[in-house]
């Protein structure tokens, strides 16, 4: 097919699986876009909370853009302040996570699609 619409709040909100739902909805919309290259999510972290772990890749370059709110993002060890219609691009390797302000951080994610190349970084963030 030559185009693919569809909302991203139909696609399945994937949080609740992995017993993050409370903190953050996170929809994953590659396949249901029909993109084969391309990878897209979209990311809503509730108020004050922050992503339930941190994540790398070894090949994938993303860029993220807030939609609203406002909020953090850990990067490594370093700490940056976001705010709406801030884009940022995150190189493969980069550990990243992100935490909500006040009234809470919604985002896309934007990259290339290679299967099971994304890793979870389980107590990324403490303090």
């Amino acid at each position: 097919m030559a185009y693919t619409h569809k909302n991203l709040k139909q696609v399945k909100d994937s949080a609740p699986d992995f017993g993050f739902g409370e903190r953050q909805e996170a929809r994953f919309a590659t396949s249901d876009m029909d993109a084969e290259n391309t990878g897209l999510s979209y990311h809503v972290v509730r108020p004050e909370q922050r992503q339930g772990f941190g994540h790398r890749h070894e090949n994938a370059e993303e860029i993220y853009v807030v939609l609203s709110g406002s909020g953090r993002v850990k990067l490594e060890d370093e700490i940056l302040e976001i705010q709406t219609m801030d884009a940022l691009r995150v190189a493969p390797t980069i550990t990243r996570a992100f935490e909500a302000g006040p009234e809470g951080l919604e985002l896309l994610a934007f990259g290339p699609h290679h299967d099971g190349d994304g890793e979870m970084v389980q107590d990324f963030w403490t303090d």
